[in-house]
This record gives C-alpha cells, sequence and structure tokens, in this order.
C-alpha cells in the first residue's frame, strides 16, 4: 500500500494496528451490534467472544472458489450472527471451540502451506473480524506477497473498516438475506440490509470482491431476488458465487421451511434470476 508518497509492506502496517486494536476491545465495536462491552475486563457482548481467539482449523482447503482455492484456511472460532443453519454452528457460536495457536505458528503453517502449492491464505469464521487484534496479529506475521483473502459475513463496523483497511487482496463476503425480516429470523440480527450493503461497497472499493450467496429452500423470491437485483444496479460485474448445497445443518430443522434441501425447481429459478440480472457468476 502507498503512504505519503512511500510503499509501506503490508505486515508493517498490520503491525502498526495491534496496539489500538487491542485497546478497542475495552470498548468493542467491531461489529455493527455496536455492543461496547469490554472484552478485556471479562465482559461479552453478541459474540461471547473473549479477549483472545482459538482456532477451529488450520489446513489447505479445496472447497472454496476455483481462484482463491487451494487455500490454506485459517478459521477462528466464534460469530456475531446467529445462523440457525450455519454449516459449523458448534465452532460459530462457541468461541471457546478450537485450540490456542499463536500467529506466528499459524503464519510459519502458512508459509509451508503455500511453499507447497496453496494459492491463498484465507482468514474466516465464526467470523474473523471480532477477532481484529489477533487478526492483525497474523497478517503482520504473513509473507507480504501472499495473497490474503478475509473470509467475511458483512457485517462489520465503520471500526473495524479502519483497522481492515488495505490489508487483504480479496474479500470473499457473504450476503446472505434479501430483507431484514429473514435476517431477524434466521440470524437473530436487526438492520442486517443496511449493513451488509455499506461494507460491500466499501469493499469493492478496497480489493476484489466475491459476493457469496447461499440458496435456501423457500428464501428465492424473498432474499435470493432481492440480493441479485441490488448487486446488478450498485455492484455490476461483481464476482457472484451462488451456491446450492444448503445442507439442514445446526438448528435449521427449527424453521419448517429450511428442514430439506434445495427443490429443483427453487434451484432453476435463482439461476435464472442471475441470468435475468446479468450477474457474474463464478464457482
Amino acid at each position: 500500500m502507498i503512504r505519503s508518497g512511500r510503499w509501506e509492506r503490508r505486515s508493517a502496517v498490520a503491525a502498526g494496528r495491534i496496539a489500538a486494536a487491542r485497546a478497542a476491545l475495552a470498548d468493542c465495536r467491531f461489529c455493527a451490534h455496536d455492543c461496547g462491552v469490554n472484552r478485556l475486563a471479562g465482559e461479552v457482548g453478541v459474540c461471547r467472544a473473549g479477549a483472545g481467539p482459538r482456532v477451529h482449523l488450520a489446513q489447505v482447503e479445496v472447497a472454496d472458489e476455483l481462484e482463491l482455492i487451494p487455500t490454506f484456511a485459517i478459521a477462528l472460532s466464534g460469530c456475531d450472527l446467529r445462523c440457525d443453519f450455519c454449516i459449523t454452528g458448534a465452532q460459530s457460536w462457541n468461541p471457546l471451540a478450537g485450540e490456542i495457536i499463536p500467529a506466528a505458528e499459524l503464519a510459519t503453517r502458512a508459509e509451508a502451506a503455500l511453499a507447497g502449492g496453496a494459492r491463498t491464505v484465507m482468514l474466516l469464521g465464526g467470523e474473523p473480524t471480532i477477532h481484529l487484534p489477533f487478526l492483525l496479529e497474523v497478517v503482520a506475521a504473513l509473507p507480504d506477497e501472499a495473497k490474503l483473502v478475509l473470509k467475511t459475513n458483512a457485517h462489520g463496523s465503520v471500526v473495524s473498516r479502519a483497522f481492515l483497511h488495505g490489508l487483504f487482496d480479496v474479500w470473499c463476503a457473504d450476503y446472505k438475506f434479501g430483507n431484514d425480516a429473514c435476517a431477524e429470523r434466521l440470524a437473530r440480527v436487526p438492520n442486517y440490509t443496511e449493513t451488509v450493503r455499506e461494507n460491500l461497497l466499501w469493499a469493492a472499493r478496497q480489493s476484489d470482491l466475491i459476493v457469496r450467496h447461499l440458496v435456501m429452500p423457500g428464501h428465492v423470491a424473498c432474499c435470493w431476488a432481492p440480493v441479485a437485483e441490488w448487486l446488478a444496479l450498485h455492484l455490476p460485474g461483481v464476482k457472484v458465487n451462488l451456491r446450492s448445497g444448503f445442507w439442514p445443518a445446526w438448528q435449521a430443522r427449527r424453521h419448517p421451511e429450511l428442514r430439506g434441501t434445495v427443490p429443483d425447481g427453487e434451484a432453476a429459478r435463482a439461476r435464472e434470476i442471475a441470468a435475468e440480472w446479468d450477474l457474474n457468476l463464478v464457482v
């Protein structure tokens, strides 16, 4: 990145933000819930996370977008959303899942994976932005030439965006719900639409952006259709991964329409909507 007319290494920029991010835990506003709790003193907000994270996965993965894989994935436990259909709900809802792994060790593993053929390093969760100080530690420890991907639910705040500015080559962001009612019912999150749209517009100015949407049974018209329309109108040409592998995981069965997979007719209609809006679909 460029600062004051000179190039500055990404690792140095990240390192320079760590202390401020740690201090911000005393009045945590890293996500749009804006809890304001003192995580340094043991207080917890919606995400239930403390001052330090645990890692529930650190390995090479090949289940992401083709342009990103193989990727060395570092998944931090805990999340600020409560999606009943979360396929990693046990880890994503529980910030105490997994193990404590120092940033330097994760960086060493990532470098080995890159040397062995991995193309990218992906930071994900749960939701990685609720652990911003540690996220910055990992970025600071990684090679500057590594291609870094942030996999996020796009529910971060202005505060988190300031810390993340300029650090990731790719933002891979979820746009899960097409309206606030579905977001409130299925993930217990208010004011979802405004928050996610603001973050996607910001991310598109920052880096390469991939928007993911998981087609859910019974939610093509209420969720995917408005998401597709908004992306076409406000982020034309953005890469969109329309994911069709919904599985009734975790607590999905609390909702009658989510007790099975996506019917063929709904999956076909989802693809038709993408074609109607001329979306740039990727896999």
